[in-house]
């Protein structure tokens, strides 16, 4: 048994069983992979794959129970590196976060600009994507920390922690009739043609939510996952846009108003995840406390390595509140419990 044997069963899962790709990832032969696989299997002495012919459709009962160890070992793996990384040069190294548009253009600027200050030879890596394809990052090992809003609290392989709390708003280009509305309504909203983010981001589930409770159907004529799409067609009169707070500038976005409608929408929260067990290097859990203070490195630790039972309920966190304008919670802010 050898870690190219481990390496190749997890890759296996993870492209859903396609060999091909499976060689291509891991920079192999289509027959090299095969063959790691019949020996592994042959010195367990079960089958961990189900067959059709030479083709492989899903894991067996053995294999179910097999990968969990492989991921595990494969993980700690990594983390001996990585701990080996930290003694041997604890200022340099790479940092990973995943993370989506709306966070990484409004929330982590400042985050990141302070982070770079206080260590300029850490290379540091955004990834954009949706917040299932950061979840996935994750669990995978691909990305070190993940920040979005929804999914990763679903997820049994990470460990998540309140960022901070954020609401939706109106926004509208100048001069619109909703501007005279005091105080807005879910109904004055329906009225119009909506333009909103799309489904599973940035707290769109909260919003179907919101008026589906109200009986009211809304006219979505665009959805899109960035929040400057979404801006850019409000600004052209196409509907009105319900955003993130967060996600307005009002130095950049002049020819809109941002109407508040935190009345009208559940408070939404925004979370940082880290993989369970997964050993962090001391700059990662430097950029958590930078991104909320109340996220200090002995707690962390303590949560995403096992130490400790970690509470699973957002009550029990601290959680900073982002002012409503172009930010993020560094230096911060209020603290208070989330509700």
């Amino acid at each position: 048994m050898n870690f190219q044997q481990l390496r190749i069963v997890r890759e296996t899962v993870r492209r859903n069983f396609n060999l091909t790709e499976v060689a291509n990832a891991l920079f192999t032969s289509q027959s090299g992979v095969s063959k790691h696989i019949k020996d592994l299997e042959d010195e367990l002495g079960v089958e961990l794959f189900i067959r059709r012919g030479k083709r492989l459709l899903g894991l067996t009962e053995a294999g179910k129970e097999v990968i969990e160890i492989v991921n595990r070992i494969l993980v700690d793996a990594n983390n001996i590196k990585r701990l080996g990384q930290q003694f041997s040069d604890s200022e340099q190294g790479q940092l990973v976060i995943a993370t989506t548009h709306t966070q990484a253009r409004y929330a982590l600027p400042l985050v990141v600009a302070a982070f770079r200050s206080t260590y300029p030879k850490v290379r540091l890596t955004l990834h954009q994507g949706s917040p299932t394809e950061i979840a996935s990052m994750l669990s995978n090992g691909d990305a070190d920390i993940g920040i979005c809003t929804e999914t990763l609290r679903e997820v049994p392989t990470l460990v998540t922690f309140p960022y901070y709390t954020w609401h939706h708003s109106v926004v509208v280009p100048n001069g619109h009739p909703l501007e005279k509305i005091q105080p807005l309504t879910l109904e004055a909203i329906a009225a119009w043609p909506i333009i909103t983010y799309h489904e599973g981001f940035t707290g769109r589930r909260n919003i179907d939510e919101t008026f589906a409770s109200a009986g009211l159907e809304l006219d979505i004529v665009m959805s899109a996952m960035d929040t400057d799409v979404l801006k850019a067609y409000v600004e052209l009169g196409l509907g009105v846009g319900i955003i993130a707070a967060v996600a307005f500038d009002p130095k950049r976005d002049t020819g809109l108003k941002l109407i508040d409608a935190a009345h009208l929408f559940k408070p939404n929260t925004a979370l940082i995840a880290v993989r369970r067990g997964n050993f962090l290097r001391n700059f990662a859990y430097r950029f958590i406390e930078l991104c909320s203070p109340a996220l200090e490195e002995k707690m962390v630790r303590a949560a995403v390595l096992g130490e400790q039972a970690k509470p699973n309920t957002l009550s029990q966190r601290k959680v900073a509140h982002l002012p409503p304008s172009y930010g993020c919670a560094f230096g911060a802010n209020e603290v208070k419990h989330s509700a």
